[in-house]
C-alpha cells in the first residue's frame, strides 16, 4: 500500500522536527482512577473518552486535547473554531442549524458525545460548560459504536470539585453586536459535597443580513463522595437555542461562489429559524474496588425538541438566466427521547512478565423520535420551488414574496407532507479490549465490540411500519513500540459502520444495497514524541476504505453508492517553547479518490481539501501583557460528488490581546480574520456555499474573585 511506503517519511519528519513542540503528557502509568484527559496528561475526577487510565503516548491512535483554558484564550464560540485549528479536520455547512464535521475526508453530524455518551440529536453544542473538548481519529467503533471512519469529538463537562470553592464570571461583546455572559461557581456544601453551577445567556449576530438568535445554558452538577471508594456525579443541563437559518450563496457556471452575490441572504427573512429546547440528565457512579480494579456505570437521558424551518438557492444558471434564483425549502420537526445505560469494568492483570489492562463493556441505548418535514408548496407554481428575481434582500417575508415576473407568491408549510413517522431504535453493545504491555518498550492492543441494532419506523401517511436489524461486529488491533520512555511508533486497524437508517433515522427504505450499513476500515502508522513535559510532536499516516450511499447529484430522490479511498498525513507539534512562548502548529495531506459508484469514478471525495495548514501562537510580553496570533489555510475543495462545485482555498488569520488589569481581572481582545478576507469555508451543497466572517473584534472581561 501506498501508506506503508510513507511510513520512513513519517518517522523522518518526527526527528527532523526536534526543535520545536507543546505540554503534553505524563507518561508514567496510574492507578485504574476516573481519567480525563487536560492538555495532554491523565488526571483523576473526570470521564475520558478513552475509558482506561492510559497515557496518550501509549494510544494507538491521534488523540487531540483541547481544553478549557485553550478554549478562552483562543476565543472559540463554537465547535467549528476548534475544529479549524486541528490538522485533518475540516467543518461542514451542515444546514446552517447543526455542527458537522469532516474527519480526514468522512463527513459526520452523529459522531458527537458529551462525557463519552452519544448525543444523538443535530445542534450546535455550545462550549460554556466544557473542561475539554477530545477529538479521536480514526474508527472508534469498539468504545463508541456506530460512526464514521474519520473520528468522533467528546465534550468533557465541568463535574463539581470537593477541595476548593470558586467563582469565574465572564462578559463579552464584538464588533457585530453578539455579546455573552458566562458563569461557573463552585460551592462545598460539605466535606463530601461539592455543587458546581455553570451558566450562558448570548444574542448571536453575525456579517450577515438577518442574521440574529439567542442560546441559555443551565447546567448545575453535583459531586458526591459516598465512601473513600465510590464517586457520583449527578448533572442537568437545559439548552435553549434559536436562531437564523443562512444556507450560503449560489455557485455560478465556474462551479465557484459568486462573489457578487456575497452579501445576498438566499432565504424567508422571517420564517428562516431554527429552535431547540434540549433537557440532559446524566449520572456516573465510580467504584474502585482496589488499585488495580475499578468499575464505571453511567446513565443518560436526553429529552430534545427541535424545529428547523427554511428556504435555500436550490438551482441557478449564471449563463442564461443571471439575475435569478430558484428557491426551493421545507420545515422539520423533531422530538426524540434517548435513553443511554452503560458499564465497563477495567482491570489490570499481571501473568507473570506481562501485564494486561482489560476493559470490559456492555451498553444499552433506548430512542424513540417522531419527526416529520412539509415540502414548501408555492400558490403561483403549486410546487416547492419558485423561482426569485436575485435582490438585496430577496422579496421574500413571512412566507410571501414577489416572484421573478413580479406575482405575489404565498407558500403554505402544511399542505406537502413529505415525511412523518414515528421512529424507535434499540441497540444492545458487548465490548472487550485488552491492552497488553509484553515488555516495557512493545505493548499490543487487541478488541472487539458487537453491536446489535434495530429500527422500526412508522410510516404515518402510509401506515407501514418498515423494520431493520444489523449485527455488526467492530474489530480493533494496535501494536505499540516505545524506542524510549518519551516516544512511540503505532501502527493500527479499525473498523466501523453506520446504519443506512442515517443519522436523523427518517426511514429504512430502499433496495437492499442502499439499506446495507455504510462501512469503513482504516490503517494508520504513527509517531509520538514527548520532546519535553510541556512540548510534544506527533504524526500519522492513515488510510480510509468506505463504502457510502449517498444522495445522487443529479437526482436527490435517490441514492448513489460510492466506494472511496482516502489516504493522508497529518502532523502537530504542541506546547510551551519556553516560559513566555507557546505555539500549537498542525499541517494535513489528503488524497483521495472514488473507486466505485453509479456514476463517473476516479473522482475526488467531496470536502477534501489536499492541504490544511493552522498554527496558533501566543507570546507573554510581560507579566500582565500577552499577545495571540493564528493562521489557518484550506485548499480549495469540491463541494460536491461529481466535483463540478468548487470552495476556493483561503488564507485567515487571527490575533488576540491578553491583559491582566488586575490580579482578578482580566481582559481579552480577539480579531477574527484580521485581513478581512473574503473567503468560502464549507457548503452543503452546490448552491449553499457559506461566506466566511468578515473582520471582527471581541472584547471579553473575566472576573475570578
Amino acid at each position: 500500500m501506498r501508506i506503508c511506503q510513507r511510513l520512513f517519511v513519517l518517522l523522518q519528519s518526527g526527528i527532523i522536527a526536534l526543535p520545536v513542540h507543546a505540554e503534553m503528557v505524563n507518561p508514567s502509568t496510574v492507578e485504574l482512577e476516573e481519567v480525563v484527559v487536560i492538555g495532554a496528561s491523565l488526571y483523576d475526577d473526570q470521564i475520558n473518552a478513552l475509558k482506561t487510565p492510559t497515557p496518550i503516548l501509549d494510544v494507538a491512535q491521534s488523540v487531540v486535547i483541547i481544553n478549557s483554558a485553550e478554549i478562552e484564550s483562543r476565543g472559540y464560540g463554537s465547535v467549528s473554531d476548534i475544529i479549524n485549528y486541528l490538522p485533518g479536520l475540516n467543518t461542514s455547512q451542515g444546514e446552517g442549524h447543526r455542527d458537522a464535521v469532516v474527519f480526514r475526508g468522512v463527513r459526520s453530524t452523529a459522531d458527537f458525545f458529551v462525557d463519552g455518551m452519544r448525543d444523538d440529536v443535530q445542534y450546535f453544542r455550545p462550549l460554556y460548560n466544557l473542561e475539554q473538548v477530545e477529538v479521536l481519529k480514526g474508527p472508534n467503533a469498539l468504545l463508541f459504536g456506530r460512526g464514521g471512519a474519520g473520528g468522533v469529538l467528546n465534550r468533557v463537562t465541568k463535574k463539581g470539585v470537593l477541595d476548593s470553592e470558586f467563582l469565574h464570571m465572564g462578559a463579552s461583546a464584538d464588533t457585530f453586536g453578539a455579546a455573552s455572559l458566562q458563569l461557573d461557581r463552585n460551592i462545598l456544601l460539605d466535606d463530601n459535597v461539592a455543587l458546581r453551577f455553570n451558566a450562558l445567556a448570548e444574542t448571536l449576530e453575525n456579517h450577515r443580513d438577518f442574521f440574529d438568535g439567542d442560546r441559555v445554558g443551565v447546567n448545575p452538577a453535583l459531586k458526591f463522595r459516598l465512601s473513600e471508594k465510590t464517586v457520583l456525579d449527578l448533572s442537568y443541563e437545559l439548552l435553549d437555542h434559536e436562531q437564523f437559518i443562512d444556507r450560503g450563496i449560489v455557485t455560478g457556471s465556474n462551479g465557484r461562489p459568486v462573489e457578487a452575490y456575497r452579501d445576498i441572504v438566499f432565504g424567508d427573512l422571517e420564517q428562516n429559524m431554527s429552535s431547540l429546547e434540549a433537557h440532559l440528565v446524566k449520572g456516573l457512579l465510580q467504584r474502585r474496588f482496589s488499585e488495580n480494579t475499578k468499575l464505571n456505570v453511567s446513565a443518560f437521558y436526553g429529552d430534545y425538541e427541535k424545529r428547523y424551518a427554511n428556504f435555500y438557492a436550490s438551482s441557478y444558471t449564471q449563463g442564461s438566466d443571471p439575475d435569478q434564483v430558484t428557491l426551493d425549502g421545507y420545515v422539520d420537526t423533531t422530538q426524540r427521547q434517548n435513553l443511554i445505560l452503560s458499564g465497563n469494568l477495567i482491570s489490570k492483570v499481571v501473568t507473570g512478565a506481562i501485564e494486561h489492562t482489560l476493559l470490559l463493556g456492555v451498553e444499552r441505548i433506548d430512542t424513540a423520535s417522531n419527526q416529520d418535514r412539509f415540502n414548501a408548496f408555492w400558490d403561483t407554481t403549486e410546487d416547492d420551488n419558485e423561482i426569485f428575481a436575485i435582490t438585496r434582500p430577496v422579496a421574500l417575508s413571512g412566507g410571501t414574496g414577489i416572484n421573478a415576473v413580479g406575482n405575489t407568491t404565498r407558500n403554505d408549510f402544511s399542505l406537502d407532507l413529505n415525511d412523518d413517522t414515528h421512529v424507535d431504535i434499540d441497540v444492545l453493545s458487548v465490548y472487550l479490549q485488552d491492552e497488553v504491555r509484553l515488555t516495557q518498550q512493545l505493548s499490543v492492543v487487541l478488541g472487539a465490540r458487537f453491536d446489535e441494532f434495530e429500527i422500526s419506523v412508522l410510516n404515518v401517511p402510509a401506515s407501514e411500519t418498515r423494520r431493520r436489524k444489523d449485527d455488526e461486529v467492530s474489530p480493533r488491533a494496535g501494536v505499540i513500540y516505545k524506542p524510549m520512555a518519551s516516544m512511540s511508533v503505532y501502527a493500527s486497524y479499525s473498523e466501523s459502520f453506520l446504519p443506512r437508517s442515517g443519522e436523523q433515522f427518517a426511514n429504512v427504505n430502499g433496495s437492499k444495497n442502499q439499506l446495507d450499513p455504510d462501512t469503513f476500515s482504516n490503517l494508520e502508522l504513527g509517531f509520538k514524541w514527548n520532546i519535553s513535559d510541556r512540548l510534544n510532536f506527533t504524526a500519522a499516516l492513515f488510510e480510509i476504505e468506505k463504502s457510502s450511499p449517498q444522495v445522487a447529484d443529479s437526482d436527490s430522490s435517490t441514492l448513489d453508492v460510492i466506494d472511496s479511498t482516502i489516504e493522508g498525513f497529518e502532523a502537530q507539534i504542541q506546547g510551551q517553547i519556553n516560559d513566555s512562548w507557546a505555539l500549537s502548529a498542525g499541517y494535513s495531506y489528503l488524497d483521495g479518490e472514488q473507486v466505485n459508484r453509479q456514476g463517473s469514478t476516479g473522482l475526488r471525495p467531496r470536502e477534501l481539501p489536499e492541504h490544511m495548514f493552522s498554527l496558533w501562537t501566543t507570546y507573554q510580553v510581560s507579566p500582565r501583557v500577552g499577545l495571540g496570533l493564528g493562521l489557518t489555510h484550506q485548499d480549495e475543495s469540491f463541494i460536491n460528488n461529481s466535483n463540478s462545485a468548487v470552495l476556493p482555498s483561503y488564507t485567515r488569520i487571527d490575533a488576540a490581546l491578553y491583559v491582566d488589569v488586575t490580579e482578578n481581572v482580566s481582559m481579552q481582545l480577539n480579531i477574527d480574520n484580521v485581513a478581512d478576507e473574503l473567503y468560502f469555508p464549507n457548503a452543503h451543497s452546490t448552491h449553499q456555499a457559506t461566506v466566511g466572517e468578515s473582520v471582527n473584534a471581541r472584547l471579553s472581561v473575566n472576573w475570578r474573585p
